[in-house]
């Protein structure tokens, strides 16, 4: 049996963490979009050190290689790394907001093994202890099924096409 360890980021662990997501936006997610969308995805989606700085974002390991990762704001900013274009880092307030579960990520490797329910617990935990009553996210068509299965429900569908394809997202939120 492998042994999961979960811990919070730091910015020595940046090169992992976007190497990890390019993995992981051209391995799992290409399943459910075209070659264009993948290309637009990179521009709208990634590493948001912020919320590294915050300290609300976790890795996860599996016996020592980096397996997931994936995190939650106490900022506005729905989606998006550092490049993505209509980004807000101005606070969310507990109680009136809902708290943004941010850039989950699972190397191709180690999908369906429960590393991503594993982060999405840690983070609706960590965003429940500091006073938040429900979460809300984007969700990428590859991670909807995860999402439903834990809870969240469909606000809205859009597609995104600031990276130059419309990519096809759904906001989803739930109570904690």
């Amino acid at each position: 049996m492998s042994a999961f360890s979960i811990r919070i980021a730091t910015e020595a662990d940046i090169p992992a963490l976007v190497a990890l997501m390019d993995r992981s936006i051209s391995g799992p997610l290409a399943a459910f979009l075209t070659p264009d969308q993948i290309a637009a995805s990179r521009k709208l989606m990634g590493l948001d050190s912020q919320i590294i700085a915050d300290r609300t974002y976790f890795i996860v390991e599996v016996d020592g290689v980096l397996a997931g990762c994936g995190g939650w704001s106490r900022r506005i900013t729905t989606y998006g790394g550092d490049h993505t274009p209509g980004r807000e880092p101005a606070l969310l307030h507990p109680g009136t907001d809902a708290a943004r579960v941010r850039a989950m990520y699972t190397a191709p490797e180690f999908v369906r093994r429960g590393i991503g329910r594993l982060i999405l617990q840690v983070c609706e935990d960590a965003a429940r202890a500091e006073g938040y009553d429900r979460a809300e996210l984007v969700a990428t068509m590859g991670g909807e099924p995860l999402y439903l299965a834990s809870g969240y429900r469909e606000i809205e569908r859009f597609e995104d096409d600031r990276g130059g394809a419309p990519v096809p997202l759904v906001r989803m939120g739930k109570p904690l």
